[in-house]
This record gives C-alpha cells, structure tokens and sequence, in this order.
C-alpha cells in the first residue's frame, strides 16, 4: 500500500510540473471565460465582498469587468455581449453602492476618481456602439471634469476631500482625449504635470498636495502601473519618457529569475499597503500585473509577454469549459485586474524591453527537474538491485591449463 502511495504522489508532483511548464510557455488565453467567471462572482456579491476588503472594491471591480468588455469588445464580430455587460457595469457604477465611498461636494462631482473612471468606461462603450443617451452622459461628464482641471491651479485634482493622488488625474485626462473638444485641457494638465515631478525619479508622484499639486510622496510601482497604461493615451511623447524611466527604476529580476515589478525604485525600500499588498524582495503583485497593461499600449511587448507569463506559472488557474480563475478564484478582484491587463491592445512603438530570450531557462530547467525529481531516486535505487543481484543460472568453468 505504502508503495502504491508513494507512486501515486510522484506522478502528482510531476504532473504539476508538467501543468506549471505547459502553463509558462503557452500564450495566455481565456479571456471570455475568466470575465464569465467574473459575472458569476458579482452576480453573486463579490463586489460587496470586495468593498469590505478596500476603499473602492466595489467600485473598481465593476469597472475593470467592464474596461475588459470594452477591449475584448473590439475583437469580437458580434459586438452585443459587450455593449450589455459594459451598460450593465455602467448601471452599477451609477448605483447607490457605486457612489457611496465619494463625496458628491467635490468637482468634479464624486471626485476625479470616480468621474474619471467612470467616463473612460463610457467612452469605450461608445467606441463599440453609439448611444444618444450615452453619448450626451459622455459628453455632459466630459465637460464637468475639463471645467474642474481648467478652474484648478494643481493638474491633480482630489478624489477624496483633502487627498490626491495624479494617477487619478491621469486616468480622467486620458478620458478627455475621447473627444477633441478639450484639446486645450488637456495640453494645459500636461504642461502642469512635467513641473511637479517627484524630483527622486523623475516620474509622476504617487501622493501630492491637493492644493499645489507639489509631492508629498514618490513615485510607487503600484500607481505607475496604471497612470503608464492611460498616459499613453495622453501624450504619447510624455508617456515614452516616463515609462523608459520607469522600465529603468521599478522593473527588477529577483534572483534572476525573470522581470517583475518593484514597489519601491531599486535601491529604496518601504512598507507595503493596500494598494501594493505584500512586498517580498520589494516586489508588488499587483504593480506586476497591472504593468502587463502599461507594457503593452507603450509598445513593450516582450515584457509584457515576461510578465504575463509569470501570472499564468505563478497564479495557477483553473480552466473549465466556461470559466477561469486564478488562485482557486479566492480574490475575484485580482482576477480583474489579471484580465483588465492581458486584454490591453498591443501597440508597435519601438521600445526594446531588454528581456533576453533566454530568460525563461532557469525556471524551465527547475521544472523540468521537478518533474523528474520523484523518479530519479527510483531509478537509482533499482539501477542498484539490479548490479548488486548474483548471477542466477551461469555455469563457470574452470579454466585448465594446457598441457606443455
């Protein structure tokens, strides 16, 4: 029975090293199936669940199942399923529960956060289907938020009363660029934006001054993640030279192993919160997954690839017929951003990622030597039976000299 066991355990392991390199070297897929997961879980509360967990859970994931809509939607022939799943996570974002974390005292009303968000994912729904109605909420939120950045002497407007946080401000800009008729606006937010640069990096801050705009804290991996996959949509120029710098400072390979992506820029450390989540070896998850997105609208395809492949190894989904989910599906809310972040168009700008062709070697050879761990010491132990067993049957002669 014991042998039976121990039999039954190798061909596990192996066959989990087998899943894991299969996994890492195929392309990721299943976009459709990991959002119908997505709709189960909120149709079953996940949204609410999330909200207890962070300040905005409901409302961010709502919004990232929609965004995902909106560019699997530009693939798809038939565009209906995403004009409905994208109205319908319009519809909850517009609820009670989709505003109650947000002052509506703020301008633009419920804080740039919200607006912003919000507005981007109505203008993506219109890429796919024009709406009257639709399109007057886009173009009536539109000029709400270009009034607020136009009577503002900071370019980053509050989310909450008295807080700031540019990422925000990027993703409401990114919004205007929708239409051409902020232009104005637009240009004004990144002529102020340039001068209040964390002056550490180089790149735009993670906390300012909600009444200067000047920093109060650097640049994190957390927030550069997202404002590098809207910035592009801003300026295409000033998100080049941010995301080169960024790639420079946040992008590491642990135990050179392969590229992720850091909290904190090299050679600076520091705690790890809600937005980061844990931090081992300085690294974030959640930078790492939202940067796929960034990597890819700034034309750094084999990073985005890198990382990308990284989630799929390190996530371990599980795929079934109509679904798929990550990390037994216990955080609904990473498997929004994972989706959100695989889905981003890819866009042919020029940039070398720097990621050697090579660099999957390691973990390929130390899955392959999982896989063969379990046998190896079987092998070996009956290679030894069978040159320490006596000859069995064989008739020695004895040797008789000739007579001289």
């Amino acid at each position: 029975m014991g042998k039976i066991v121990r039999v039954l355990l190798a061909a596990l392991v192996s066959a989990f090293a087998a899943s894991a390199l299969l996994r890492f070297h195929a392309p990721v897929s299943g976009a459709e199936r990991q959002l119908a997961h997505l709709r189960a879980e909120l149709d079953d509360g996940a949204g609410e669940d999330a909200q207890r967990l962070f300040p905005e859970g409901y409302f961010f994931l709502h919004a990232l199942y929609g965004l995902a809509w909106v560019d699997v939607g530009r693939h798809a022939r038939d565009k209906g399923e995403a004009v409905r799943e994208i109205r319908w996570a319009l519809d909850r974002l517009d609820s009670p529960d989709g505003t109650a974390p947000f002052s509506a005292g703020l301008a633009p009303r419920y804080g740039v956060f919200y607006a912003g968000w919000t507005n981007w994912l109505r203008g993506g729904l219109l890429s796919l289907r024009r709406d009257p109605d639709q399109v007057r909420r886009f173009e009536s939120g539109s000029r709400e938020i270009a009034r607020a950045f136009d009577a503002s002497a900071t370019p980053f407007l509050p989310a909450y009363p008295g807080q700031s946080w540019p990422v925000d401000s990027t993703v409401a800009i990114a919004s205007l660029r929708l239409s051409p008729d902020h232009a104005g606006t637009v240009r004004a937010w990144v002529d102020k934006a340039r001068q209040r640069l964390d002056p550490a990096t180089g790149l735009l801050p993670h906390v300012t001054d909600p009444g200067t705009g000047e920093p109060l804290q650097g640049a994190r991996g957390s927030s550069q993640s997202v404002i590098l996959r809207f910035l592009a949509d801003v300026d295409p120029g000033f998100a080049r030279e941010q995301y080169l710098r960024f790639r420079d400072l946040f992008v590491d390979s642990p135990l050179h192993l392969g590229p992720a992506v850091r909290e904190y820029p090299k050679g600076t450390d520091g705690p790890g919160d809600v937005d980061s989540g844990p931090l081992p070896l300085g690294i974030s998850f959640s930078a790492t997954v939202v940067s796929i997105g960034a990597a890819r609208v700034n034309g750094d395809g084999a990073l985005a690839d890198a990382l990308a492949a990284y989630g799929e190894l390190a996530g371990v989904p599980i795929n079934t017929w109509h679904t798929k989910r990550y990390a037994l599906g216990v955080l609904p809310i990473g498997d929004a951003f994972l989706v959100w972040a695989n889905t981003a168009p890819d866009r042919a700008t020029g940039i070398d990622g720097g990621v050697s062709p090579l660099w999957k070697a390691p973990l390929t050879v130390a899955l392959l030597l999982l896989a063969a761990a379990p046998w190896s010491r079987r092998l070996r132990k009956r290679r030894h039976q069978q040159t320490d067993r006596p000859d069995e049957g064989l008739v020695v002669e004895p040797v008789v000299p000739e007579r001289l």
